[in-house]
């Protein structure tokens, strides 16, 4: 099950569960679009992967007691700001590898 966490790890802007600006890596950390395009250059500081869309977990009960009253998003924030020159070196390492070939 998805944290769905409540921020961006980067700039700590607000992502609500239904938000469609939040994107995550394979081990669920969590960045807003606009870091992942402009800060990452989509490359997750913490894993090196990549980053898809996060889903958005239904707020009404449609079908069978999946929804976010019975699987609520965390309420932890996880705020570690990616050091520029760290990130910038493993981007170099990566050397434009794309995310399926990492």
């Amino acid at each position: 099950m998805l944290e769905l966490r409540p921020t961006c790890e980067h700039c700590d802007k607000p992502l609500p569960p239904s938000s469609t600006d939040a994107r995550i890596c394979s081990f669920e950390c969590t960045f807003c679009h606009d870091c992942v395009e402009q800060v990452l250059q989509g490359v997750c500081p913490n894993c090196g992967g990549g980053f898809v869309p996060r889903p958005v977990r239904p707020a009404r009960d449609w079908k069978n007691g999946h929804f976010l009253g019975r699987y609520p998003a965390t309420g932890t924030v996880t705020h570690k700001p990616v050091d520029a020159a760290a990130h910038a070196a493993l981007v170099a390492r990566l050397d434009g590898l794309a995310p399926e070939r990492r």
